[in-house]
């Protein structure tokens, strides 16, 4: 029985609350135990046999549920100030209760002002204070050309990472890096202790759809992201990498092509991790009709190939983690008439990562436990949260989800909970019902 290797002076003797279940994810595996849940101090206090229960302690019988570490979505657009109406803390944290999701880092971009200095980060705290989210919110610092002198003084505030575009965001406040700014950035980056996550498509690999083509189909769209440009950006990173050892790692992979460039460069040391999303494990192309922009996202979801390409990887574990990239916008910008270049190129899908991963995951022989290493454990050692996030022991935030894996639900989009319910998962099938989220030792979704 494992009793958790780390404990904290923070954390009381006795528990407000005892989680317990036949089926805990613990560092022993998955078994019968009891998670002792102290709400004063926002801690797990011990990871314990099941029937260990101290007396007065309020008891959460989970019977048969699984109970493991809550997600960390490391890759969250939050949008907030400046983009309230996209997506709000308020919305974007319900939305993440929901789907078991305990701590988001928020992307540094599409918010006004953008993360790119500490007066910036300072309103994004506020907002998150203002919903009440202090303790399910970290935060990303950009990398941006012209901030150099930003970046030490971001890392000393607290962001758990940094992020940049080398191919052009879509919004006008944050600008992507170029060869010649990340060879300026990345000695400093080196110093700090904090990975650097890119958006990796070469915008000279890009291409422009052919005079004539119509907008709206979805093949057009496609072309104009080839993986191409993902391979190019990978190795132009791998290059500067070699100069200077910076952890970086490649966001939203879309084509598991470019983890030759990726295995290469981890044989030599290099400090290189990749993530995919659920809607590249769950979509192809094949299947996208014409005009549902509610698909479009960059890089592209690619063909039906690629897709088993990368579940391959992830079970393989060439890929890191699973992040969300939940991206919103108003209907009216994701809709755009069909037009698959005006439309907003965004997928929100907060509420249903775990569900979404698990319903590819269980088809594939995956067993559910799975998911905590790729969706809690190796996001939370990405952003520097391992110490606290990502594992059920003693001292560690007590953050949770007890979910059911044999479950299924059909998505309708007016019960999603985020800002504005547009979803490519509208109607979809999906597998693993969460019944009850915790964060901080406290009930955030649900019950049981």
């Amino acid at each position: 029985m494992s009793t958790g290797a780390r404990s904290s002076g923070a954390a009381a003797s006795y528990a407000d609350s005892v989680i317990r279940s036949q089926r805990v994810v613990t560092s022993a595996g998955v078994e019968p135990a009891a998670v002792h849940l102290n709400e004063t101090t926002g801690r797990i206090t011990k990871v314990s046999a099941w029937d260990d229960v101290e007396r007065g302690a309020a008891l959460v019988d989970a019977g048969e549920l699984l109970v493991m570490p809550g997600l960390v979505d490391s890759h969250v657009h939050v949008n907030e100030p400046g983009r309230t109406e996209w997506e709000g803390f308020e919305t974007a944290l319900r939305a993440a209760a929901a789907g078991g999701v305990t701590t988001i880092c928020d992307m540094p971009l599409n918010a006004i002002p953008a993360t790119t200095t500490v007066s910036a980060l300072e309103e994004k705290r506020n907002a998150v204070r203002a919903a009440g989210g202090s303790k399910q919110v970290e935060f990303i610092g950009g990398v941006v050309p012209g901030n150099l002198a930003d970046l030490e003084p971001l890392a000393a505030a607290g962001v758990c990472a940094f992020k940049c575009f080398l191919a052009p965001s879509g919004v006008p406040e944050f600008a992507h890096v170029t060869e010649g700014d990340l060879m300026a950035a990345f000695p400093v980056l080196a110093t700090l202790g904090k990975t650097l996550m890119v958006h990796a498509e070469d915008p000279a690999a890009l291409a422009s759809p052919p005079v004539g083509s119509d907008p709206h189909k979805y093949a057009a769209w496609l072309a104009s992201r080839p993986v191409a440009a993902e391979h190019s950006a990978i190795a132009l990173l791998i290059r500067l990498m070699d100069r200077w050892p910076t952890p970086v790692h490649i966001v939203h992979l879309s084509s598991a092509s470019s983890l030759e460039l990726v295995k290469a460069a981890q044989e030599r040391g290099l400090p290189l991790t990749t993530e995919t999303c659920p809607h590249y494990l769950t979509f192809a192309a094949e299947e996208i009709p014409d005009g549902a922009t509610e698909f479009k996202c960059a890089p592209p979801i690619r063909g039906r190939d690629e897709r088993d390409a990368l579940w391959r990887a992830l079970i393989a574990g060439e890929i890191n983690l699973v992040a969300s990239d939940h991206s919103p916008c108003p209907p009216g910008l994701k809709e755009s008439k069909g037009d698959f270049f005006a439309a907003w190129g965004g997928i929100a899908s907060l509420q249903l990562t775990l569900s979404a991963v698990w319903t590819g995951a269980r088809t594939r022989g995956v067993w559910p436990e799975q998911l905590a290493e790729w969706m809690s454990a190796a996001p939370a050692r990405l952003t520097g949260l391992a110490h606290r996030k990502g594992a059920l022991h003693a001292g560690y935030d007590a953050d949770l989800v007890i979910w059911d894996p044999a479950v299924s639900f059909r998505v309708y989009p007016e019960e999603l909970l985020h800002r504005h319910p547009v979803t490519p998962y509208a109607a979809r099938e999906l597998y693993g019902a969460v019944k009850a989220t915790y964060v901080s030792g406290r009930l955030a979704f649900g019950g049981v």
